[in-house]
């Protein structure tokens, strides 16, 4: 079990009445970009405890976390309240195995995050490492409504950053946008929006597909490019197409 260090809140960012981001630092351990921690405090003499994803590379000097404020939860009300100078328990040592360097070689890689777990994907993009045996990359971010895609101006930014390299598309599920497509991603797969958008195919031959975000959303993807494309899950064991985190 990891030992808890303190960290120290810098920045308090609310998108919304929902949506947040805490910037802070701690003395962690190095982390590879993609990895999740655990963010902690304590309430009434117990340690209310819960996994994040670091949305920052791992090189930078900052940690940042994107949360969705749940009303009755024990954890992230306290958190949305929080200001800078403030404490925060942090895990020293990073968890996780949803990283680029566990992402066999492939022509395209499909990033597909929804709600606040685009973080693990702008972690590597923003890092930058483990990307040169792929070709493409595609970043997706799906959220209920326009005003949730808080982080699209950093897409827009890795995108010119990597000059040609990543494409991005966003999708809304509640409304009906420019420039984004409307429905849930495992719908859009399966009837051909998501790459007719992206101007990409998605297949067995030359594409790894990585989930991050709702577990209803994973599963029913999954079941997509199982069924559909002919794609299985990736394991140590026997390399595959679809790569998901499971946080523990």
């Amino acid at each position: 079990m990891s030992e808890w260090v303190k960290g120290k809140v810098l920045k308090i960012t609310r998108w919304s009445n929902r949506l947040f981001s805490l910037t802070m630092e701690a003395p962690i351990a190095p982390f590879i970009a993609g990895q999740f921690t655990k963010l902690a405090l304590e309430l009434d003499g117990i340690t209310v405890k819960r996994a994040y994803s670091y949305v920052n590379a791992p090189s930078s000097a900052n940690l940042e976390f994107y949360l969705v404020l749940v009303p009755d939860g024990k954890l992230t009300p306290r958190l949305a309240k929080l200001h800078p100078g403030l404490e925060v328990l942090i895990s020293k040592e990073a968890s996780g195995y949803f990283v680029l360097n566990k992402v066999p070689q492939c022509e395209t890689l499909w990033m597909l995050g929804t709600g606040t777990a685009i973080g693990p994907f702008l972690s590597m993009l923003q890092e930058g490492t483990d990307l040169e045996q792929i070709k493409q990359v595609v970043l997706v971010h799906a959220a209920r409504f326009a005003d949730d895609l808080n982080y699209l101006p950093l897409m827009q930014q890795l995108q010119k950053r990597y000059k040609g390299k990543i494409r991005i598309q966003t999708i809304v599920s509640r409304e009906i946008i420019a420039n984004s497509l409307t429905g849930r991603i495992p719908a859009l797969i399966k009837d051909g929006s998501l790459e007719t958008a992206v101007g990409l195919s998605m297949h067995a031959e030359g594409s790894h597909v990585m989930l991050c975000g709702n577990p209803q959303m994973v599963r029913d993807t999954q079941k997509i490019l199982q069924e559909q494309r002919h794609m299985r899950k990736h394991l140590s064991r026997q390399p595959g197409h679809i790569s998901s985190e499971n946080y523990w």
